[in-house]
């Protein structure tokens, strides 16, 4: 009778799960039946480390194979995370053209938008090597080889310990396969950019006893300039307001001065065509002479991967087995932003009197966007991982026991090469005095003085972007001079071993006693080094320190699976789980997590299931040992006159010097018109060596319906929650100037400093275990595949998630709690739903997907729309402008040809929609969300098969 419940209950899976396991379970039926029980009771789900036909379904779990993946048109693991509903907006997207430091140019998964440090990543069940964040790269695994992707939407650190609290994904890869695969992949954008290449080729060989399987893959995406798409080439607020976020400092160039009429102090600007040395030919810098530094950047980051990954397996028995993976990844990130906005102010680097290029003889402040140079950052990342280890079973009193021995080995290198940031040394040489020689050549120095041109190159920072002349920026030798290549490199290192025992106490009226127990050591350390420019603060790049730093742990663990009842009246099984893990840190001590489930089955065709688990996240290298970084933050100065709950002139901004009627100041010293803006000035970040592990606790419930008098026909739906505690977070500039400011917090406003004119000059904000984090909402899948009709066969896909609830908080310094997070802020969607259909007959196939979105809102900002602009106008702090919901459509058409090869061709996003302006900015440098298409990508795949 246990066998065949084990079999009926297989036919009651989520379709994913069940067409996974197919293969395994066709090939236990072939077999006779003693050969049936020892292969259905040693299946190991992801979520569970006991073995047994009964484990996939106690848990939320997901299973996209490799049918699923090959029908899709996107080539990164990545990519196709990103695609589930229960995936949260992408960490450190493509589009935050911005973002800096060792994470950047790696792609990441985040789960129910907890973070993307807080769903663990594993490659085969061992963990994928990360950064000193903690951050996992996704984009080091090749597509090419992968069998299926598992997806566990529930918290599990007591499975695989610390980083497991939102979930788990499990990247599982082929093994023996037997014979030859080449594959290629060629795509754009419909606007002629953005060109996408891929090709790979999976070969594999078995005999008798084992087998080896080698996946080689090499992908290329090319960037896309911001100014090439409708919401990013006009400014920071879309199509419909031109000129927004234009920043004075200018490529053109400007000196604070005498010109115009009536001489006045004023910003000049050179006339066309006019002397640079001749005072009489500036004139007063208008808006529309602004820099669109959006014209340099890239609205979507260009990325090459080399990857090479095998498998090789040998039975050293029948009853022993050596695995063995080897992963190597190259990944190259290009990135660019415009050229700096260069401000002398910023560095008291004036034009000297002295230099020939100075229009009035003294020294003058200027200000000069860096154009001609933009700054690029090329991210490597080398990644080299080695898993091994022998596994097997054997018998005690008729009952099997698997166990597995092994060692995993990784090692991550990454180099960043940046360029056009200057040198600051070199600038106070090149601003400073100048003559013309008797060759009519510009030199540093004074004629008395000289100084040779193979030490110095002097620069007229006011000559405009395009127009030559001697100390034009454009002149390469000058540049040679200004702007050296700056080198990061950093090194992270993971060792583990472990050891790991499961199989059956004892029998009991229900069933099996499933036990599992193991091991674990695991070392992790790392260094992220900044160039010594940035270690100095001498370039007009940002600051950071060196980040290095070492732990290690010690985990026990242990899981009961308890059959309780079955084959009774309304309990057809009901069966409880149990495991706890010990977890012992060198850097912050021990700590203890567990979980529970149960699964009942009241009827054949129902299943119901719960957990309640334990969470924890162990601060990373960079949270307590990283250096200092600095930053150009956007932020709302609470005591700016414009700004949404406004306290300009109350006692607190008073006494820190602010004036009555400031205006907050952005790029340039110019007031913003938009919020969050964007400082003029680097603030200070850095490091807590003080900091405790993150603490959550999760719950689901969940019922699984496969009505028997519909076949083929699976329904879930599952509802969770998760609830984290002394979550570690950036205390943020707005967070802290709210508490300073709004909430009257003295010890909050001693890092703030501000100018005699009201702005905040500099402000150092560090990491802390300030954060909290409730978030809650239901998971809905319906998969039906249909009877074969003779017209053909479709399966029907429908994934739903729904947020009900998402609040994330922090505390002030008394203990007070702030809310910085809510349901419907971008990336947060109250409902994300996926609809597929896939179409067969005979040699054609046709996918269709259908990707929902619901609206977003973001807070109102002064001259911009607004839902609500009554309450905007009261200043009421919650007004909030709210967008409408947003569908992608995706196409593919496939052909199986006869000579065991297969065409497709298809589009992402076929209908081009373009999502809404978001003057917020969402995981994006633009106003635009920075998880949405920007634009349609049409496709050719071809698949040979040997």
């Amino acid at each position: 009778m246990n066998h065949l419940r084990s079999a009926v209950r297989v036919g009651l899976l989520p379709a994913s799960i069940a067409l996974a396991l197919t293969p395994v379970i066709a090939g236990a039926q072939e077999a006779d039946t003693g050969a049936e029980a020892t292969t259905l009771d040693r299946i190991e789900v992801t979520g569970s480390r006991i073995r047994g036909a009964d484990m996939e379904t106690q848990q939320p779990i997901i299973t996209i194979g490799r049918q699923e993946i090959e029908q899709q048109g996107l080539t990164s693991v990545a990519d196709i995370l990103q695609n589930i509903t229960a995936a949260g907006s992408p960490a450190i997207s493509r589009a935050e053209a911005l973002a800096s430091g060792e994470n950047v140019g790696g792609y990441y998964i985040d789960l129910r938008n907890l973070g993307a440090t807080r769903t663990l990543v594993l490659v085969n069940g061992k963990r994928l090597p990360a950064t000193t964040g903690g951050y996992q790269d996704l984009s080091q695994i090749p597509t090419s080889a992968i069998d299926r992707i598992e997806i566990l939407k529930d918290g599990a650190s007591a499975i695989y310990g610390s980083d497991a609290i939102a979930g788990v994904v499990n990247v599982i890869t082929r093994k023996r396969y037997d014979g030859a695969e080449a594959n290629a992949y060629i795509g754009q954008y419909s606007e002629g950019d953005g060109e996408i290449e891929q090709y790979s080729f999976t070969m594999g060989a078995n005999g008798d006893r084992g087998g080896v399987t080698l996946s080689v893959e090499y992908s290329k995406e090319d960037p896309v300039l911001a100014g090439d798409r409708w919401f990013s080439a006009y400014g920071n607020a879309g199509p419909d307001y031109p000129g927004s976020g234009w920043s004075p400092v200018s490529h053109n160039g400007s000196w604070l001065g005498p010109c115009g009429p009536g001489g006045a102090d004023a910003w000049c600007t050179l006339n066309a065509g006019g002397d640079p040395t001749n005072v009489n030919d500036y004139h007063v810098m208008t808006p529309d002479e602004y820099a669109n530094s959006n014209q340099q950047m890239f609205v979507r980051t260009g990325i090459e991967r080399k990857s090479v990954f095998a498998n090789a397996n040998y039975d050293i028995s029948d009853r022993i087995n050596f695995n063995a993976d080897v992963l190597y990844n190259h990944r190259t990130t290009d990135q660019q932003i415009a050229g700096y906005p260069y401000q002398s102010g910023a560095f008291d680097t004036p034009l000297s009197g002295d230099s020939a290029f100075n229009p009035i003889g003294q020294d003058i402040e200027f200000r000069r966007r860096l154009w001609e140079v933009p700054r690029t950052t090329k991210s490597e990342l080398e990644t080299y991982m080695f898993s091994g280890g022998f596994n097997g079973y054997f018998d005690i009193a008729g009952k099997p026991w698997d166990w597995d021995v092994g060692a995993m080995l990784g090692e991550q290198r990454v180099t960043k090469r940046g360029h056009g940031d200057a040198s600051l040394f070199a600038t106070a040489d090149a601003l400073g005095p100048s003559f013309i020689n008797a060759d009519g050549v510009a030199q540093c120095g004074t004629a008395a003085d000289p100084i040779g041109l193979d030490a110095c190159r002097p620069w007229n920072p006011l000559l405009p972007n395009g127009v030559a002349g001697q100390g034009s920026l454009s002149d390469p030798e000058l540049q040679k001079f200004l702007f050296p290549y700056y080198t990061d490199t950093g090194l992270t290192e993971t060792k583990s071993y472990t050891a790991n025992l499961t199989g059956s106490l004892f029998e009991l009226p229900a069933g099996d006693l499933g036990i599992a127990l193991g091991y674990e050591h695991r070392k992790e350390s790392g260094r992220f080094v900044p160039d010594a420019f940035a270690q100095t603060g001498m370039s007009t790049g940002l600051g950071a320190t060196t980040t290095e730093g070492a732990y290690d742990l010690d985990e026990f663990y242990m899981e009961l699976n308890i059959p309780v009842l079955a084959d009774m009246p309304f309990a057809q099984e009901l069966t409880f789980n149990a495991a706890s893990r010990y977890s012992d840190y060198s850097n912050f001590g021990d700590t203890i997590n567990s979980k529970f489930g149960f699964t009942w089955r009241p009827v054949q065709d129902v299943l119901v299931r719960g957990t309640w688990a334990e969470g924890f996240r162990a601060p990373s290298i960079d949270n307590l040992y990283g250096g200092i970084g600095t930053s150009f933050e956007d932020y709302t100065d609470p005591c700016g006159v414009g700004a949404v709950g406004s306290v300009n002139g109350n006692a607190a901004c008073t006494s820190a010097g602010v004036p009555l009627g400031y205006v907050q100041l952005g790029q340039g010293l110019v007031p913003c018109t938009s919020y969050p803006c964007q400082t003029p000035d680097q603030f200070v970040t850095g490091s807590n060596a003080n900091l405790i592990p993150e603490t959550s606790e999760s719950q689901t419930v969940g019922l699984v319906w496969s009505p028997r008098w519909v076949e083929g026909l699976d329904i879930s739906l599952d509802w969770y929650k998760y609830e984290l505690q002394d979550m570690i977070i950036a205390d943020s500039v707005d967070r802290i100037l709210r508490d300073c400011y709004v909430l009257d917090i003295s010890s909050r406003c001693a890092g703030i400093e501000r100018a005699a004119d009201g702005h905040i000059t500099n402000m150092f904000y560090g990491l802390a275990n300030l954060g909290s984090m409730e978030t809650e909402g239901y998971d809905l899948g319906v998969k039906y595949r249909l009877p074969e009709f003779s017209f053909g066969k479709f399966v029907i896909d429908f994934q739903n998630t729904y947020t009900s609830k998402y609040d994330q908080a922090a505390e002030n310094s008394d203990g007070d709690p702030i809310t910085v997070g809510y349901v419907g802020t971008p990336g947060i969607f109250r409902l994300r739903s996926n609809l597929g259909v896939n179409y067969e007959f005979g040699d054609f196939g046709i996918n269709y997907a259908a990707r929902y979105y619901s609206g977003m809102k973001e807070s109102c900002v002064p001259n911009r729309p607004c839902t609500n602009p009554d309450r905007y106008a009261n200043g009421e702090p919650d007004a909030v402008r709210w967008t409408g919901s947003n569908t992608f459509h995706d196409v593919q058409f496939s052909w199986r040809a006869p000579w065991n090869g297969t065409v497709a061709v298809g589009a992402n996003n076929v209908f081009n929609h373009q999502g809404p302006i978001m003057f917020s900015q969402p995981n994006s440098n633009y106003a635009y969300y920075g998880g949405f298409d920007i634009g349609r990508v049409v496709y050719m795949k071809y698949q040979q098969r040997f």
